[in-house]
């Protein structure tokens, strides 16, 4: 009777923890404003305890936290969101594209340290040989998708670092959309930033110059951003 009673209440326990983990996970999905496309690989932020997250193919994201945290939501060439979670109810978000040319928005600050600053992505990434849930479990798999990310992340501020658009102008006399669109067409691979010096940075600003004077006035544009879903 005993040993029942002790298995009953080892089982209530369990169902609580798992309860209590649910409540724990902050679930939504986002889409892009005005069409309502599902948007992937946006970057979602738990503020308050350094949890990440990204949407998959269809703007689902699932992340850890609790009421009273705060979520940036963000995602290149949209305007970034924050939200305040106040309650646990599942969270539909809505993303604008920049309404400004992309001169006028930095949304990557000079230094980011991923393994720092989020060391269980990190963790969670690693797969071991006699764990079935580190090669498909779910969480393994999206800290690996986030390692993915911050590994591109960390190759596009190195680029953003040099290819500035103060030394970009201080080279070729082009301003406001003009600038935006050149260094658009011709921004430089991670592989040439940190393979040539300054001196190799500006022959290649000058000759892509050349190129950009040839094209037809038309082909002298911003690129239309994609949507990043379906």
């Amino acid at each position: 009777m005993r040993a029942t009673t002790y298995l009953i209440m080892i089982c209530l326990c369990l169902i609580g923890m798992g309860a209590q983990a649910q409540q724990n996970v902050i679930k939504g999905q986002v889409i892009e404003s005005g069409t309502n496309a599902k948007m992937s690989n946006v970057f979602i932020k738990n503020t308050n305890n350094s949890q990440a997250a990204l949407s998959d193919d269809n703007g689902n994201f699932e992340i850890r936290g609790i009421m009273g945290n705060t979520l940036i939501i963000s995602s290149p060439g949209y305007v970034s969101d924050t939200l305040y979670v106040a309650d646990m109810k599942f969270k539909y978000i809505t993303m604008a594209r920049l309404g400004i040319t992309l001169g006028q928005v930095n949304v990557r600050g000079e230094r980011f340290d991923p393994r720092a600053e989020y060391p269980s992505v990190y963790q969670k990434s690693k797969v071991y040989v006699l764990s079935p849930t580190t090669w498909f479990g779910k969480e393994a798999k999206d800290a690996r998708r986030l390692k993915k990310y911050f590994a591109q992340e960390v190759k596009e501020r190195r680029i953003d670092s040099a290819f500035t658009r103060t030394y970009v102008s201080s080279i070729v006399p082009l301003k406001g959309q003009d600038l935006d669109a050149f260094m658009n067409l011709y921004r430089p691979t991670y592989e040439f930033v940190t393979s040539n010096n300054a001196e190799s940075m500006a022959v290649y600003i000058n000759d892509s110059y050349k190129k950009y004077m040839a094209l037809p006035p038309e082909k002298r544009v911003v690129p239309k951003l994609e949507t990043t879903g379906q």
